[in-house]
Order: C-alpha cells, then structure tokens, then sequence
C-alpha cells in the first residue's frame, strides 16, 4: 500500500487540520469570552445533537468498539447495545430533570447550581471532579488516536511518541482557542459526519472484499456468533448481565453526559429549554443507530478475518487498525484515518474548551470579577495552554502504564471520579437539607476510596459478584450517605 506510506498520511493529516482551522477561522464570530464559554446561547438544536455524537463516541469507541465484540470479558459480541440502551434511560433523565434546572438557573458551568443549592465548597468540590474526571478521560481517548497515528506515520518517520502527543494536542489548540464552543458546535458536526462516513465506508468495502451485498453482509452478521445482544442467564457475577450493563448505561449516560461540563456545555449554548430538550432527543436516537452500526463493522471484520485466514492480534483496540491498514483497499486505511482523527479530536476539542471553561468560571471566578474582557482573555489563554499542557503529560503517562481494552478503562476511571458529583447533585436534587463546608470535602474523598476497597474485595465478600461499570452506582450512593449524614434541616 505505497499510498498509505507515512509521509502521505501525515499530509493527509495536515490538510484535514487546515480545514479545521478554516473552519473555526470562520465561526469564531467576535472571538470575545461570552462567545468562547457559551456560544452566545445561539446554537442551533439540530447541529449541537448531531454534534454530540461525535463528541460522545470519541476515538475509544472507533477503535475499542468493533475489537470487543470478538473479545472476552466485558462487552463481548453486541452485549454493548444493553448498555446503549441504558443510555436511554440517562437522557431522559437529562431532559427532564436536569436541563430544566440548568436554563432555570442560567449557568455558565453546571456545577454553579451546587453553590446556589449548597456553599461555594459543594460546587467547586464538584467542578474540582470534573477537572480530574474530564481530563482522565480525554487523556485515555487521545491516547489510543496517539498510538495509532505513532504506529502508522510517526515512528516510521522518527518522532517518538511525545512529540506525537505534543504535535496532536497543539493542533487541537490552533482551532479552539478563539472561537471556543461556538467553533466547537460546528467543527463537532463536521467531524461526526466522517466518523460515520468512515464506518459505513469500512462495512460495504470489507463487504466487497467478500463478493458481498449489504442484504448478504445483514444476513452474515444476524447468523453469526457475534450479533447475540442480550445476557440474562450469568447472573450479577456476569461482566455482560442485562440489568448489570442497562444500570450501568444509566448512569454513565447521567454522570458522563449530564453532569459533565463538556457535553452540557455545549446543550446550554441552545437558545432555550426546549431547543435542548429536542436535542437531547435527536441525540439519543441517532447515538444508539450509530453504536449498533459500530458493532455490526466489529462483528462483519471479525468474519472477513475468519474467511481469509488472518490471524488476529493480542489486544482487541488493535483489531480494528490492524485490518483496516493492512489487509483492506488503501481507501479503506485512509478513511479509517480521517474517521480516527475525526472521532478523537471531536472529543478532545470539546474537553479542552469545557476544561478551560470550568477553571476560569469556577476557580478564577471571572463571572465574579470586574476584570477587563482584556485580562479575562489573558487569563483564558494561560488556562487554555496549561490545560492542553497537563493533556500532553497525561497522556504519555498513560503510555507507560496503560494496559488492555481502553473502552473499559474510561468507564472504570469515570466510576471512581464522577461517584461524588452523582453524589452532590443526586442530594441536591433529592433533599431539602444543607451541608457544611470541610466536610463535604471529606465525604467526597472518601468515597471513591471506599469504593475501590470495596471493588478489590467484592469477589470475596460478596460470593463472586464483581462490580463493573457500576461501582459508579456504589460510590454515588456512598456519597449520598456520607452527606445526609454530615447535613442539617438548615
């Protein structure tokens, strides 16, 4: 494949970077602060939940979906739509209980309700999870796009690994830093639009490569082992139960989307309640199509590796790449290239954007201050490059230390740092009681803490039974504990 050399590659890169940059260069509108953090409040619904998938999904699921489903553990085959359709239940609760406080409030930052509701230690208790929770994530998704792109055009050129990363996270930066959410909204849809391209691209030319058509492809997938969604017969003890994967769809649907500052951001930049609760709507049925459209590319490379004899490779993140780089049409490596690049980057964009727009609102206190929009602007960039920094470092961190399929290692990661925002907002929403200032702090310490300990010790405590993707539920309902215990009436 002379056309896939890594030279071409990085030039594909290139140019897919400068129409980026093009088109945040002509949707940066004023480029002032108001435009950066919320866009003007001027989005339009459809393009914010069209937007979101991209956003959403991320290159995680580009790459570790397809891979798991001829894996072992969790996820196996099309049990993933369980947690999919769990998913539902979370937006749901979004829409109706969560936007609508939001708009009531007219926030910023999501987590300025805690302080309406509690203190100022509650909300930036809750902000200070997000950074933590919203970085740890970001860093994992960019960091299984780095690896690819290091094997496939870096290393071969002689650029390690870091300057890999450094290279990915600048570019991130030259199209975000002026225009912010409003150029994110925009570049996010663009983005979604060859993600799925990619997909539906990879499936009908693996197809081909087959002698295959679509109703041929359907039928394959439908008889193979792979197509089997739902798992009621393991019990609890079961990574792919039913009710274990659909609990587990719920919550991180309700931690991940609805109280993070990175996808609710961009829903609060809609012109009112209404527009967000279309398109949190629009976005939940177009995200479960696409899912199943991922699964169904695993389970159809899957099969296309079995009749031609490939051997397949140790890690299921490096199933995907690897057939799409080595064993397909050159058009097929290409577009899982720009389908990459588009999947982690509509993602990192959005979290660097929402990262800086949680510490300068939420710690710096802009909104509070009588600074200039030209210092407020200073101190936006400076928290822009530093967030972007920290990125860099996290991520090559997890390039030491990283081990198996990335998918379930975001989850693990968001049950430990988002327990205590579920916490926070879950007693908000649900009491009429006060809590006090350090120690809320402590409670949401401990929790995680607790979690973990419980986690490593659930097999033999609890007959066998492990935990998952739901030690969310367990350290969200510890934090819930903890606070009405330290609360008051007043």
């Amino acid at each position: 494949m002379e056309s896939l050399s890594p030279t071409f590659i990085a030039l594909l890169i290139l140019a897919y970077f400068i129409m980026l940059i093009v088109v945040a260069y002509f949707t940066k509108g004023s480029s002032d602060n108001k435009t950066f953090f919320s866009a003007n409040k001027n989005s339009h619904w459809f393009l914010v939940a069209f937007g979101m998938i991209g956003a959403s999904l991320s290159g995680v699921t580009f790459i570790s979906i397809p891979g798991v489903v001829g894996g072992t553990g969790t996820n196996i085959a099309f049990s993933y739509m369980q947690v999919v359709f769990g998913y539902l239940i979370g937006y749901f609760i979004i829409a109706t209980v969560l936007m609508p406080i939001y708009y009531k409030h007219n926030l910023t930052t999501i987590y300025g309700y805690l302080e309406q509701r509690f203190n100022t230690t509650a909300y930036k208790t809750a902000s200070a999870y997000f950074l933590l929770s919203r970085m740890v994530g970001s860093a994992l998704r960019l960091y299984l796009m780095a690896l690819v792109l290091d094997k496939v055009v870096f290393s071969p050129l002689g650029i390690s690994f870091e300057i890999t990363v450094a290279i990915t996270i600048f570019l991130i930066w030259v199209y975000t830093f002026q225009g912010g959410i409003k150029t994110i909204v925009v570049t996010d849809t663009l983005q979604t639009t060859f993600m799925i391209l990619a997909v539906v691209m990879t499936i009908i030319l693996a197809g081909q490569g087959l002698e295959w058509d679509i109703a041929t492809i359907t039928n394959k997938i439908y008889q193979s082992e792979y197509s089997r969604i739902w798992f009621f017969e393991g019990g609890w003890s079961d990574p792919n139960n039913f009710w274990k994967q659909l609990l587990s769809g719920a919550l991180i649907a309700l931690v991940m989307t609805g109280l993070d500052q990175d996808m609710m951001q961009k829903n609060l930049t809609c012109r009112n309640l209404r527009d967000a609760q279309k398109n949190m709507l629009t976005f939940s049925i177009i995200l479960v199509l696409v899912n199943l459209l991922f699964l169904c590319l695993g389970a159809l490379l899957y099969i296309y590796a079995a009749e031609k004899g490939i051997s397949l490779p140790e890690k299921t993140d490096q199933f995907y790449p690897m057939i799409a780089m080595e064993h397909l049409p050159g058009i097929v490596g290409i577009l899982f290239i720009i389908g990459l690049i588009a999947a982690a980057y509509s993602s990192a964009d959005s979290a660097l954007t929402a990262l800086t727009t949680a510490f300068c609102v939420d710690f710096l206190e802009i909104e509070k201050s009588n600074a200039s929009e030209k210092e407020v602007t200073r101190k936006r960039m400076i928290t822009h490059i530093t967030m972007s920094i920290i990125m860099i470092v996290v991520i090559i961190l997890f390039y030491k230390f990283s081990s198996g399929a990335v998918i379930n290692q975001v989850f693990v990661a968001a049950g430990f740092t988002y327990g205590p925002i579920l916490g926070l907002f879950s007693f908000a929403i649900l009491t009429k009681r006060q809590l006090p200032g350090i120690p809320t702090i402590v409670v949401c310490i401990a929790a995680p803490i607790l979690s973990y300990v419980i986690d490593t010790n659930a097999g033999k405590l609890l007959n066998g039974f492990e935990f998952g993707n739901i030690i969310i539920a367990l350290n969200g309902l510890i934090s819930f504990i903890g606070l009405y215990l330290i609360s008051s009436k007043k």
